[in-house]
């Protein structure tokens, strides 16, 4: 009898673990938006200058993500995951003792980007990609929902206890998260199915596992190598780009000033950005379902055409509030990061099941590029024009370009010899 027909596959108790690892995990990044008004008013630093940190953070969480990946392949899943999350524990709690900017800049910018960097989506792509042959979409949707919806439903929370107890709670909380989900890794969480005699979800009994890289430091580089060259992997790499210059970047990181700004106070702000959190699981979950069913590239240009077009009428929205908002922000979060089981799907078509982390590693890497220039250039822009209504538009434009863009995207499996 094949493994891939029993009726219960372990492959599933590793997907429950990874949700509660990244639902868990989530609130770290829940918080830059919810710092960026009483660090301003505790110590007078501006919005700017807050934001460098988060820029910093965003930037070390895309690009440790294909370091991470090679990290998970050499040293497996649980050893990696667990060693993030007291990493991110660690610099939570030290960040509630900062006096000046380049603390904020050392600990929430360079300790926590770094351990998230290997909690991103990354971790979603090497479970997926290692655990599952069938439901991978589905599975890649799922687990990408739980991060990203977990960081909007931790925000009203977040900022309920910032307002009434002052944000250095913010960072005692978010350490907490963190190490309560170590011991759920420790004792659940495989690092693959032949640690247990077993192959991967829907896998034949004639299954080969990717031999593990010797040298993982020298394999990220080598994937990105290779993949520079394929016209391919740079237009997912811009699209992702914009993906995160639209939503982590920009949204989750200002929404709540924005919103400020219209006379909303933060707590009803954050509520508006949790129901961003609740229909996204809906979006993304559906959008893996679609990604083993349909063109990815197809779906790409749907949900960054739509995005755009929602992003040139959110400052009207904000002005009117009202039913308007409410429905953009129901819309937006069905579309929140239903880009990321599609993009992933690409990527393992594209460079295979053992390569196709590592480069999805560095296509995320510039969803962060993107997510850390809108972090500091929304900030920069409300400084100077005072108002978020130009951001909005540079990034409803920005998706619209890149709806044409990943439809020049070809899926041919490119040819490239194996990683050590």
């Amino acid at each position: 009898m094949q493994v891939a027909q029993r009726k219960f596959h372990y492959a599933w108790v590793i997907f429950v673990v990874a949700f509660i690892t990244l639902l868990g995990a989530a609130g770290f990044r829940s918080t830059p938006g919810i710092l960026i008004d009483p660090l301003h008013n505790e110590f007078g630093w501006s919005r700017a200058t807050i934001a460098t940190a988060v820029s910093i953070n965003v930037i070390l969480f895309g690009f440790v993500g294909p370091f991470a990946a090679a990290l998970q392949l050499r040293y497996g899943l649980r050893r990696v995951t667990m060693s993030a999350l007291t990493i991110i524990s660690v610099g939570a709690l030290l960040t509630t003792q900062i006096t000046q900017p380049w603390h904020l800049y050392l600990l929430w910018g360079g300790v926590v980007g770094i351990g998230s960097g290997c909690m991103a989506t990354v971790f979603a792509s090497t479970v997926a990609s290692r655990w599952f042959v069938k439901r991978r979409g589905l599975v890649t949707g799922a687990l990408t929902a739980a991060s990203a919806s977990g960081q909007l439903v931790f925000l009203p929370l977040m900022s309920r206890l910032a307002e009434r107890s002052g944000w250095r709670y913010v960072g005692v909380t978010i350490a907490l998260c963190a190490l309560a989900v170590i011991p759920v890794v420790f004792f659940f969480l495989r690092n693959s199915p032949a640690d247990i005699g077993l192959t991967p979800y829907g896998a034949p009994d004639d299954h080969e596992p990717p031999v593990p890289l010797q040298n993982p430091i020298r394999s990220a580089f080598s994937a990105f190598h290779d993949a520079r060259k394929v016209g391919a992997f740079w237009l997912l790499w811009g699209s992702f780009f914009v993906c995160g210059f639209s939503t982590n970047g920009l949204i989750q990181t200002h929404f709540i000033s924005a919103a400020h700004d219209h006379l909303l106070m933060a707590s009803v702000a954050a509520g508006y950005l949790a129901l961003i959190g609740g229909f996204d699981v809906i979006g993304t979950v559906f959008s893996g379902w679609l990604t083993d069913r349909s063109d990815p590239t197809k779906l790409l240009m749907v949900y960054y055409l739509f995005r755009g077009l929602s992003l040139l009428v959110l400052d009207p929205m904000l002005s009117a509030k009202g039913w308007g908002l409410l429905g953009f922000m129901m819309f937006y979060g069905l579309d929140w990061v239903a880009t990321v089981p599609p993009t992933v799907a690409l990527c393992t078509q594209k460079f295979g099941s053992q390569r196709g982390p590592l480069v999805y590693g560095w296509v995320f890497a510039g969803h962060q590029t993107g997510a850390a220039v809108a972090a500091f250039g929304a900030g920069y822009l409300r400084d100077v024009t005072g108002s978020y209504k130009s951001s909005f538009v540079i990034a409803g434009i920005a998706c619209l370009i890149a709806a044409y863009g990943v439809t020049r995207i070809d899926s041919k499996p490119f040819v490239q010899p194996a990683l050590t």
